[in-house]
């Protein structure tokens, strides 16, 4: 079933949004996944369902916090709706509320994670404790029974959340379980979010680009050998730039390593090699002596940095390379930047990645970004009308980019 085939008329929809906004005092200060899940909301409401709106915000760990209240964001919700929201202040006991929903109208339930059995995690008890295989079972238990009463409330299962897509909570995967394949249905974002990994993978333009940026290699291995044996050529920067160069004996001063993935990242120059793949790193960097925008910045070989400094963005030498070997592609995926953008002192090698994205894009290229830094990045360089698609889950886009299968997306399909 997809959503523009259902008939929502007389029906109340129950619709998994990601609506983890950021706050401060209470205010909202990025709007983007509200204004994200809007054309799913709306479609529903002009076909004449009526909508049960679900989300989590924040890590409250099964335990009530108001600071992590969706109840902030009702009027922020209602406004970008243009229709009063009403609010069930206790998400697993909202039947009344539920029951009592117009054709029309709207509600929001409380913050899922309030429950830990939302993520279906045992709590305050460690996972090294000979009772926690028992208790986990026991909280899957009850997480079917909280993914149950959850559907109670609804007609039919929406899910539109491709930021959560990647785990197997109760109102991201369990709560599908209770309807059948006729009353469940992935939401326009989950469809575009779906469809962008898909035109990466599935659809490849050659020749294909990916750029891997972020601190740690450790933590994109996974991505990085799955994307080997698809793209032509692959640019690995940032933090993790300096991994590679210690691998081959090079100088880094105080810049960040992973001392115990040096044969990890000769692991993967060999199956670059082996894979026919143009692997393209930083030769040199902007160094910094000390972690802040107003550090003293010298420009040295990624293998040859003074003990007293750390490397804190790509050089120029490097932002030409890069530029060069993003110019001419025609499928490009970016994930994480190349420095430490945030500072506007050390972004230039961060921003050269962008404006060749942009340039590219704009010769016909299919660009996909994704991860929240590389997101900033776009946005603080004011490039986001000028990329294909930017992706709104960073964990869920590597792992489906990964080639694992999404529980969220699974749920739907019946995989």
């Amino acid at each position: 079933m997809t959503i523009n085939q259902y008939d929502f008329n007389g029906k109340k929809a129950i619709v998994r949004v990601d609506f983890n906004v950021p706050l401060q005092d209470g205010k909202i200060t990025d709007d983007t996944r509200i204004k994200g899940a809007l054309p799913t909301l709306k479609l529903i409401l002009e076909k004449g369902g009526s909508l049960i709106i679900m989300s989590h915000m924040g890590k409250p760990k099964g335990k009530v916090k108001p600071e992590l209240s969706l109840g902030q964001i009702v009027d922020a919700v209602s406004a970008a709706l243009g229709t009063p929201v009403k609010f069930a202040k206790d998400c697993a006991n909202a039947e009344a509320e539920a029951a009592a929903l117009k054709q029309g109208e709207v509600l929001l339930l409380e913050n899922l994670r309030y429950y830990p059995e939302e993520e279906g995690k045992p709590v305050g008890i460690d996972k090294e404790d000979p009772a926690y295989k028992a208790a986990k079972e026991e909280m899957k238990e009850k997480q079917k029974e909280f993914a149950k009463k959850l559907a109670s409330y609804a007609d039919c299962y929406v899910m539109d959340a491709f930021g959560t897509a990647h785990r197997k909570h109760a109102s991201t995967a369990v709560i599908a379980d209770y309807f059948d394949a006729d009353n469940k249905m992935l939401g326009l974002l989950m469809e575009k979010e779906v469809q962008a990994v898909d035109n990466v993978l599935g659809n490849i333009k050659r020749p294909f680009i990916a750029i891997m940026g972020g601190s740690k290699v450790s933590s994109k291995i996974g991505i990085i050998e799955n994307l080997l044996g698809k793209v032509d050529k692959i640019i690995l920067c940032g933090g993790m730039t300096y991994t590679f160069s210690k691998a081959h004996g090079g100088e880094i001063g105080k810049s960040i390593v992973e001392m115990d993935k040096l044969d990890v990242a000769l692991g993967v120059e060999e199956l670059a090699k082996k894979n026919g793949v143009e692997l393209v790193l930083a030769p040199d960097c902007v160094t910094a002596d000390d972690f802040s925008n107003d550090a003293n910045r010298t420009v040295c070989p990624v293998d040859a940095i003074p003990a007293n400094l750390e490397g804190l963005d790509a050089g120029p030498e490097a932002q030409k390379i890069f530029a060069d070997a993003i110019k001419g592609c025609k499928t490009i995926l970016w994930n994480g930047p190349a420095g430490v953008f945030e500072f506007d002192n050390f972004c230039d090698g961060s921003r050269a990645i962008g404006n060749a994205i942009a340039e590219a894009t704009a010769e016909g290229a299919f660009s996909l970004i994704g991860g929240g830094d590389s997101v900033a990045c776009v946005n603080k360089f004011g490039l986001a009308d000028k990329v294909s698609y930017i992706s709104t889950g960073g964990g869920a886009l590597l792992e489906a980019i990964e080639g694992k299968v999404l529980p969220g997306v699974a749920a739907i399909k019946g995989e």
